[in-house]
Order: C-alpha cells, then structure tokens, then sequence
C-alpha cells in the first residue's frame, strides 16, 4: 500500500457524493417464445402455443404485481426470445402492463425484433403503446451466412422491416450484427457493415459469434466442422472499431456505437451497477443489493407467481460492496471512457485495503500496455487491452481483500 494510494483514498472520503443513491431503476421483460431456434443461441426459449402465451401473461401479470417497481423507472428493455411472435394484441397488453407503473417522462423504451416478426401494425401498437427505441436483429446481409447462424427470414425482409420501423417514427433505432460466421471474409465484413451503414441507424451493436453449450454452432465446433480464430477475430474487431467512426458511429463500449445522444441507456444503466428489476422466465434481476434469476420454465415460473406459492429462482445471492464495484470495473473498463477508480470506491464504501487492491491491478494493466492512466485514478483500455478484455475480466474475480 502506497502513500500515493492513501491520498488518492483521502479524496474520496472527502467527497461528498459517495454511497449508492438515488439509483436509475431499470426494466427488463423477457418473452420467451421463438418460432425456431438460431444455431448460435443459447437463450431460454419456448415454442409459441395458446397454452404458452396464456400462461406467460398470466404469469406476468402476477408477477408484476408481486414484485413492482419502488421508485420510477427509467429504462425499458423487452427481449427474447422474439418478442414480435406476440400478435398486436398481446403487444397492446404488454404494454399497457409496463405503462401502468410510474415511469419517468424521458424513459427509454426499447424491445427487440427479428425482421420477418415485423408488420406495420404491430409497430402502430408499440408506439402507440409508449415504446420509442427498436433493436432490429439483422446479423448479416448476406444469405450465405445467414444459413450458416441458422437464420430464418430472407435478407430483402431486413430492408422491409427498417422501412416500417423508419415510417413509423420511433425516436431510435439499433442494428444488431454479428461477426466471425463459419467462412466469413474481411471483406465479407466490411460489406456488412457498409450496408449497415447505407440504412442510417441510430446505433450498431457488432457481436462476435460464441459458441455457447447446448447449441447447434457448440456441436458443429465439438465435431471440428468449425473452429475458433482469435486472430481472425480479432481482426474484425478492430476493422469495425476503425471503419465506423468515419461515419459517424463513435464507439462508447467494445461492441457497441452510436450517433451522438443514441447510446443505449438501458445498457448503460447495467453496466454502472445501478439497479433493474426482471420479469419473465429465465429474466435477471438486480435489485436492493440482490442478483437473482428466474427459473428458465415457463409453466413453473408462471405457477409460482401465483399468490402463496413460493417463487423459485435458478440464482438468488446478496451482492456485497465489493461485488458492485469488482463488477462497475469489469464492466466499466468495457466503455471508452474508462472508468474513476475513486468515484467507484465512494459509490461502493471500498476500504483503503480493497482500493490499493484495485489500484494495483489498474497499475499492472498499464505497465502490460494494456491500460493507459487517463489521470490519477481514471483508467481506460488499450485497444490491445480492448481486444483482451474479457481475459482481463477473468482476473477479477476474488481480486479484492476482505474490508
């Protein structure tokens, strides 16, 4: 422990802004069902039946009611699954199941669809119903690759879709796409994202294909059909990280960019550490110093909303200080702009002992040329640091002492 760790520490004492207050409260609605499962998917999902869907929104229901919202909520996030199987109607009633809690006038409200899910009705329903942000699932634009993931809707079904959802006025809207297909090209990238680029959205999400256990991509890699590339990914990282910014897409976090004003809130609420309640099977929740997840069945997590019943959780365990602030620099180094080690030590109480503890591994990162020192306690990655970040993520683990 150093004098300069001491009065760097000293600081943060001083300040007073510390404590967790006041925190934005996010919410994320999982829809479970999918009509097919994509090679590279590990989600829980479910096959859409009128059993299915009466018994998810029934659940829901429930559990809204069960567990509201506290405070306003400021974020909005519905995911899958393929939330646009829902028809218009179950689109208006899940809405207007979210509307009926107080939230704040500027609220993100973003929800995920897959292209051939979109008709000009269903996004009438979602704007009329106070949704403002759409993550369109593109992947790719070329067919051969779109095979290749698993991928059901035609390309020509993409470019309607973003039609639709620019005619219907919705304030953002997010391209995912994903990179490192079985026999993609460099160049096969770069025609990607230029089409991308082509449609003006507000913000690209640029993904690296994992092979993840229980998938159709994880057994096609246990056989040897396919192979990891590190290298080869990394190449793609980093064209993507200087092809975009040229127009206009600043990157704010490894996988994600935007225009000015579009990054994404919800995501950004996350990865400060700050709190989200989720609903549905298989959801998350951060919430009151608790990280749990639902149980990933549908009939069992919708029977143990009912009144009396004891909800099941497949993960349920009280976070600790050091917990938040281990996970605010593992997600925090993911952004560009780094992270302050001294607003993470007074936002989560870390004692002298835990911020030297992270202060020398910070240090380390930057004798590795994987970290630059912005100023005194503020750290961002290297692009090499960028390229390595979740093995440097690995590393933190157990990394802080006991107070």
């Amino acid at each position: 422990m150093n004098r300069a760790d001491e009065e760097l520490y000293t600081l943060v004492l001083n300040k007073e802004c510390t404590g967790r207050k006041n925190l934005a409260l996010g919410m994320y609605v999982h829809v479970p069902f999918c009509s097919t499962t994509c090679d590279f998917c590990a989600f829980y999902q479910e096959k859409p039946s009128k059993k299915g869907m009466d018994s998810y929104f029934g659940g829901l229901r429930k559990e809204l009611k069960r567990f509201p919202p506290s405070q306003p909520i400021s974020t909005i996030f519905i995911g899958g699954g393929t939330p646009g199987l829902l028809k218009p109607e179950q689109l208006d009633e899940l809405c207007s199941l979210i509307s009926s809690f107080d939230l704040l006038p500027d609220t993100e409200w973003s929800i995920e669809l897959a292209p051939s899910e979109i008709t000009p009705e269903k996004l009438e329903v979602l704007r009329n119903g106070g949704v403002n942000r759409i993550s369109l699932g593109v992947q790719t634009f070329h067919p051969k690759f779109m095979d290749a993931l698993g991928r059901q809707h035609p390309v020509e079904k993409t470019f309607q879709a973003y039609q639709w959802i620019r005619q219907a006025g919705f304030d953002s809207v997010n391209l995912d796409l994903l990179f490192g297909a079985p026999g993609q090209s460099l160049t096969d990238w770069e025609d990607d994202l230029a089409q991308a680029v082509a449609l003006a959205p507000d913000h690209l999400s640029t993904y690296c294909l994992t092979f993840e256990e229980d998938t159709a991509m994880f057994v096609r890699l246990s056989q040897g059909k396919v192979k990891i590339d590190p290298e080869r990914e990394a190449e793609f990282y980093e064209f993507a990280w200087d092809y975009l910014p040229r127009y206009g897409y600043e990157q704010y976090e490894v996988s994600n960019y935007a225009r000015p004003g579009h990054a994404c809130r919800h995501n950004l609420n996350t990865w400060a550490m700050n709190e989200w309640i989720g609903y549905g099977p298989s959801a998350c929740t951060q919430y009151q110093g608790i990280r749990r997840k639902n149980i990933a069945n549908l009939e069992e997590w919708a029977e143990g909303m009912h009144s009396g019943n004891q909800p099941k959780f497949m993960e349920e365990e009280p976070l600790s200080s050091s917990d938040f602030a281990q996970d605010a620099v593992l997600f925090g180094l993911r952004m560009n702009q780094g992270i302050s080690l001294p607003q993470i030590a007074g936002q989560f109480d870390l004692s002298l002992k835990q911020f030297s503890a992270m202060a020398k591994f910070l240090d380390c990162l930057v004798s590795e040329g994987l970290a630059n020192q912005l100023s005194s306690g503020n750290y961002s990655l290297t692009k090499q640091g960028r390229i390595l970040c979740d093995a440097i993520a690995c590393d933190l683990p157990d990394l802080l002492p006991a107070s």
